[in-house]
Protein backbone atom coordinates (compact mmCIF):
# COMPACT_ATOMS: atom_id res chain seq x y z
CA UNK A 1 0.00 0.00 0.00
CA UNK A 2 1.09 3.54 -0.72
CA UNK A 3 1.95 4.82 2.79
CA UNK A 4 -0.10 7.95 2.10
CA UNK A 5 -3.24 5.82 1.88
CA UNK A 6 -2.70 3.94 5.13
CA UNK A 7 -5.46 4.93 7.55
CA UNK A 8 -7.02 7.38 5.06
CA UNK A 9 -10.79 7.80 4.97
CA UNK A 10 -12.30 8.50 1.57
CA UNK A 11 -15.71 9.26 0.08
CA UNK A 12 -16.26 8.54 -3.61
CA UNK A 13 -19.15 10.53 -5.07
CA UNK A 14 -20.12 9.00 -8.38
CA UNK A 15 -18.75 5.67 -9.56
CA UNK A 16 -19.26 5.42 -13.28
CA UNK A 17 -16.48 4.06 -15.48
CA UNK A 18 -13.78 6.41 -14.19
CA UNK A 19 -14.91 6.37 -10.58
CA UNK A 20 -15.05 2.59 -10.57
CA UNK A 21 -11.60 2.40 -12.18
CA UNK A 22 -10.24 4.52 -9.34
CA UNK A 23 -12.04 2.40 -6.74
CA UNK A 24 -10.52 -0.75 -8.22
CA UNK A 25 -7.10 0.88 -8.03
CA UNK A 26 -7.64 1.77 -4.39
CA UNK A 27 -8.52 -1.83 -3.62
CA UNK A 28 -5.26 -2.91 -5.23
CA UNK A 29 -3.50 -0.40 -2.96
CA UNK A 30 -5.10 -1.95 0.11
CA UNK A 31 -8.10 0.27 0.88
CA UNK A 32 -11.15 -1.64 2.09
CA UNK A 33 -14.85 -1.16 2.75
CA UNK A 34 -14.18 0.46 6.12
CA UNK A 35 -12.03 3.10 4.44
CA UNK A 36 -14.26 4.20 1.55
CA UNK A 37 -17.88 5.34 1.36
CA UNK A 38 -19.34 5.04 -2.14
CA UNK A 39 -22.31 7.19 -3.16
CA UNK A 40 -24.00 6.75 -6.53
CA UNK A 41 -27.71 7.38 -7.16
CA UNK A 42 -27.85 5.08 -10.20
CA UNK A 43 -25.18 2.40 -9.73
CA UNK A 44 -24.41 0.01 -12.55
CA UNK A 45 -24.69 -3.71 -11.96
CA UNK A 46 -20.93 -3.92 -12.31
CA UNK A 47 -20.53 -1.41 -9.47
CA UNK A 48 -23.07 -3.25 -7.32
CA UNK A 49 -21.27 -6.53 -7.85
CA UNK A 50 -17.85 -5.02 -7.13
CA UNK A 51 -18.96 -3.33 -3.92
CA UNK A 52 -20.69 -6.48 -2.73
CA UNK A 53 -17.62 -8.60 -3.46
CA UNK A 54 -15.16 -6.19 -1.82
CA UNK A 55 -17.28 -5.14 1.15
CA UNK A 56 -17.90 -1.50 0.21
CA UNK A 57 -21.07 0.17 1.46
CA UNK A 58 -22.85 1.55 -1.61
CA UNK A 59 -25.58 4.12 -1.08
CA UNK A 60 -27.75 6.28 -3.31
CA UNK A 61 -27.24 9.19 -0.90
CA UNK A 62 -25.22 9.87 2.24
CA UNK A 63 -26.73 8.47 5.42
CA UNK A 64 -27.36 10.36 8.64
CA UNK A 65 -24.11 8.94 10.00
CA UNK A 66 -21.99 10.51 7.22
CA UNK A 67 -19.03 12.41 8.62
CA UNK A 68 -16.02 14.33 7.26
CA UNK A 69 -13.42 12.27 5.41
CA UNK A 70 -9.76 12.89 4.70
CA UNK A 71 -10.51 12.95 0.96
CA UNK A 72 -13.69 13.39 -1.04
CA UNK A 73 -13.44 12.41 -4.71
CA UNK A 74 -16.02 13.96 -7.03
CA UNK A 75 -16.41 11.67 -10.05
CA UNK A 76 -19.90 12.54 -11.25
CA UNK A 77 -20.61 13.83 -14.75
CA UNK A 78 -19.90 17.57 -15.11
CA UNK A 79 -23.58 18.38 -15.65
CA UNK A 80 -24.37 16.67 -12.33
CA UNK A 81 -22.05 18.90 -10.28
CA UNK A 82 -24.84 20.42 -8.21
CA UNK A 83 -26.23 17.04 -7.20
CA UNK A 84 -22.74 15.62 -6.69
CA UNK A 85 -21.71 18.52 -4.47
CA UNK A 86 -24.89 18.09 -2.48
CA UNK A 87 -24.01 14.44 -1.87
CA UNK A 88 -20.41 15.33 -1.03
CA UNK A 89 -21.19 18.11 1.45
CA UNK A 90 -21.66 15.91 4.52
CA UNK A 91 -18.27 14.28 3.92
CA UNK A 92 -16.38 17.58 3.61
CA UNK A 93 -14.77 19.10 6.69
CA UNK A 94 -12.11 21.71 7.31
CA UNK A 95 -9.38 19.06 6.96
CA UNK A 96 -10.76 17.36 3.85
CA UNK A 97 -9.20 17.56 0.41
CA UNK A 98 -11.74 17.52 -2.42
CA UNK A 99 -10.49 15.91 -5.61
CA UNK A 100 -12.55 16.72 -8.69
CA UNK A 101 -12.20 14.85 -11.97
CA UNK A 102 -15.07 16.77 -13.59
CA UNK A 103 -14.04 17.93 -17.05
CA UNK A 104 -14.51 21.65 -17.58
CA UNK A 105 -15.32 22.47 -13.94
CA UNK A 106 -12.92 24.90 -12.30
CA UNK A 107 -11.80 25.01 -8.71
CA UNK A 108 -13.96 28.08 -8.18
CA UNK A 109 -16.98 26.08 -9.40
CA UNK A 110 -16.30 23.42 -6.77
CA UNK A 111 -15.58 25.95 -4.03
CA UNK A 112 -18.83 27.81 -4.70
CA UNK A 113 -20.81 24.63 -4.07
CA UNK A 114 -18.68 23.27 -1.23
CA UNK A 115 -17.79 26.31 0.91
CA UNK A 116 -16.44 24.08 3.70
CA UNK A 117 -13.70 22.83 1.38
CA UNK A 118 -10.40 24.61 2.00
CA UNK A 119 -8.31 22.27 -0.16
CA UNK A 120 -9.40 21.43 -3.70
CA UNK A 121 -7.55 19.48 -6.38
CA UNK A 122 -8.66 19.62 -10.00
CA UNK A 123 -7.57 16.55 -11.95
CA UNK A 124 -7.95 15.30 -15.50
CA UNK A 125 -7.45 11.54 -15.92
CA UNK A 126 -7.91 9.62 -19.17
CA UNK A 127 -9.61 6.37 -20.12
CA UNK A 128 -6.57 4.04 -19.78
CA UNK A 129 -7.10 4.53 -16.04
CA UNK A 130 -9.60 1.68 -16.47
CA UNK A 131 -6.64 -0.71 -16.81
CA UNK A 132 -4.32 1.07 -14.40
CA UNK A 133 -2.41 2.79 -17.18
CA UNK A 134 -3.96 6.23 -16.95
CA UNK A 135 -2.25 9.60 -17.27
CA UNK A 136 -3.64 12.29 -14.97
CA UNK A 137 -2.80 15.96 -14.85
CA UNK A 138 -3.57 17.75 -11.57
CA UNK A 139 -3.53 21.18 -9.97
CA UNK A 140 -3.98 22.00 -6.28
CA UNK A 141 -5.64 25.14 -4.92
CA UNK A 142 -3.65 27.58 -2.84
CA UNK A 143 -5.33 26.33 0.34
CA UNK A 144 -4.13 22.76 -0.15
CA UNK A 145 -1.52 21.56 2.34
CA UNK A 146 1.35 19.40 1.15
CA UNK A 147 0.05 16.35 3.01
CA UNK A 148 -3.34 16.81 1.35
CA UNK A 149 -1.74 17.12 -2.08
CA UNK A 150 0.22 13.94 -1.44
CA UNK A 151 -2.96 12.11 -0.39
CA UNK A 152 -4.68 13.27 -3.59
CA UNK A 153 -1.63 12.15 -5.57
CA UNK A 154 -1.78 8.69 -4.00
CA UNK A 155 -5.48 8.33 -4.79
CA UNK A 156 -4.99 9.41 -8.41
CA UNK A 157 -1.81 7.37 -8.85
CA UNK A 158 -3.70 4.15 -8.07
CA UNK A 159 -5.05 4.38 -11.64
CA UNK A 160 -1.78 5.28 -13.38
CA UNK A 161 0.73 8.13 -13.51
CA UNK A 162 0.18 11.67 -12.25
CA UNK A 163 1.76 14.95 -13.31
CA UNK A 164 1.18 18.19 -11.38
CA UNK A 165 0.98 21.53 -13.17
CA UNK A 166 1.75 24.98 -11.79
CA UNK A 167 -1.41 26.76 -12.93
CA UNK A 168 -5.01 25.69 -13.31
CA UNK A 169 -5.09 27.05 -16.85
CA UNK A 170 -2.67 24.31 -17.90
CA UNK A 171 -5.32 21.69 -17.13
CA UNK A 172 -6.94 22.72 -20.43
CA UNK A 173 -3.69 21.82 -22.22
CA UNK A 174 -3.50 18.54 -20.29
CA UNK A 175 -7.05 17.80 -21.41
CA UNK A 176 -6.10 18.46 -25.03
CA UNK A 177 -3.01 16.22 -24.94
CA UNK A 178 -3.63 13.30 -22.58
CA UNK A 179 -7.31 13.64 -21.70
CA UNK A 180 -8.43 13.49 -25.32
CA UNK A 181 -5.23 11.78 -26.51
CA UNK A 182 -6.51 8.18 -26.46
CA UNK A 183 -9.09 9.13 -29.10
CA UNK A 184 -6.29 10.40 -31.35
CA UNK A 185 -4.55 7.02 -31.07
CA UNK A 186 -7.77 5.12 -31.80
CA UNK A 187 -8.28 7.30 -34.87
CA UNK A 188 -4.73 6.50 -35.98
CA UNK A 189 -5.61 2.79 -35.82
CA UNK A 190 -8.73 3.44 -37.91
CA UNK A 191 -6.82 5.44 -40.50
CA UNK A 192 -3.93 2.97 -40.72
CA UNK A 193 -6.36 0.11 -41.21
CA UNK A 194 -8.27 2.03 -43.88
CA UNK A 195 -5.00 2.78 -45.69
CA UNK A 196 -4.17 -0.93 -45.56
CA UNK A 197 -7.48 -1.77 -47.20
CA UNK A 198 -6.77 0.82 -49.90
CA UNK A 199 -3.40 -0.85 -50.42
CA UNK A 200 -5.16 -4.17 -51.12
CA UNK A 201 -5.38 -5.93 -47.74
CA UNK A 202 -8.59 -7.64 -46.61
CA UNK A 203 -10.41 -5.40 -44.11
CA UNK A 204 -10.17 -7.78 -41.14
CA UNK A 205 -6.46 -8.36 -41.71
CA UNK A 206 -5.75 -4.64 -42.11
CA UNK A 207 -7.56 -3.94 -38.84
CA UNK A 208 -5.56 -6.61 -36.99
CA UNK A 209 -2.26 -5.38 -38.42
CA UNK A 210 -3.01 -1.78 -37.47
CA UNK A 211 -4.30 -2.57 -33.99
CA UNK A 212 -1.51 -4.92 -32.93
CA UNK A 213 1.13 -2.62 -34.42
CA UNK A 214 -0.10 0.32 -32.34
CA UNK A 215 -0.39 -1.88 -29.24
CA UNK A 216 3.15 -3.18 -29.69
CA UNK A 217 4.63 0.24 -30.43
CA UNK A 218 2.97 1.65 -27.33
CA UNK A 219 4.30 -1.16 -25.16
CA UNK A 220 7.78 -0.71 -26.62
CA UNK A 221 7.57 3.01 -25.84
CA UNK A 222 6.53 2.12 -22.29
CA UNK A 223 9.24 -0.47 -21.68
CA UNK A 224 11.96 1.75 -23.11
CA UNK A 225 10.81 4.85 -21.26
CA UNK A 226 14.34 6.27 -21.05
CA UNK A 227 14.53 6.29 -24.85
CA UNK A 228 12.84 9.19 -26.62
CA UNK A 229 10.12 8.62 -29.18
CA UNK A 230 12.35 10.38 -31.70
CA UNK A 231 15.15 7.86 -31.12
CA UNK A 232 12.76 4.91 -31.40
CA UNK A 233 11.46 6.33 -34.68
CA UNK A 234 14.97 6.74 -36.04
CA UNK A 235 15.84 3.14 -35.11
CA UNK A 236 13.05 1.75 -37.27
CA UNK A 237 13.80 4.07 -40.20
CA UNK A 238 16.42 2.87 -42.68
CA UNK A 239 17.70 5.57 -45.06
CA UNK A 240 15.98 5.21 -48.40
CA UNK A 241 13.70 2.46 -47.09
CA UNK A 242 9.95 2.00 -46.95
CA UNK A 243 9.52 3.68 -43.56
CA UNK A 244 11.53 6.68 -44.72
CA UNK A 245 9.26 6.98 -47.76
CA UNK A 246 6.16 7.04 -45.55
CA UNK A 247 7.70 9.46 -43.06
CA UNK A 248 8.55 11.78 -45.91
CA UNK A 249 4.81 12.28 -46.30
CA UNK A 250 3.97 12.40 -42.58
CA UNK A 251 6.82 14.80 -41.76
CA UNK A 252 6.23 17.19 -44.67
CA UNK A 253 5.50 20.85 -43.92
CA UNK A 254 1.79 20.12 -44.22
CA UNK A 255 2.05 16.69 -42.59
CA UNK A 256 1.23 15.24 -39.19
CA UNK A 257 3.00 17.79 -36.94
CA UNK A 258 1.00 20.89 -37.96
CA UNK A 259 -2.19 18.81 -38.12
CA UNK A 260 -1.67 17.55 -34.57
CA UNK A 261 -0.81 21.07 -33.39
CA UNK A 262 -4.11 22.34 -34.79
CA UNK A 263 -6.01 19.44 -33.25
CA UNK A 264 -4.55 20.03 -29.78
CA UNK A 265 -5.14 23.77 -30.09
CA UNK A 266 -8.78 23.13 -30.98
CA UNK A 267 -9.21 20.78 -28.02
CA UNK A 268 -7.55 23.25 -25.66
CA UNK A 269 -9.76 26.09 -26.92
CA UNK A 270 -12.87 23.98 -26.37
CA UNK A 271 -11.72 22.95 -22.90
CA UNK A 272 -11.21 26.62 -22.04
CA UNK A 273 -14.70 27.46 -23.31
CA UNK A 274 -16.23 24.70 -21.21
CA UNK A 275 -14.30 25.89 -18.16
CA UNK A 276 -15.27 29.51 -18.59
Amino acid sequence: MNPRLKGASVALIGAGNMGLAMLEGWVNEGLSGKDVAVVDPKPSQRLRDFCAAKGFLLAAAPGSDASPRDAVVLAVKPQALDAGAGAAASFVGAGSVVVSILAGKRIEDIAARLPAAKAIVRAMPNTPAAIGRGMTGAFASAGTREDQRLLADALLRAAGQVEWVDSEGLIDAVTAVSGSGPAYVFLLVECLAAAGVEAGLPKALAERLARVTIEGAGELLHRQSETSAETLRQRVTSPGGTTAAALGVLMADDGLAPLMARAVAAARKRASELSG
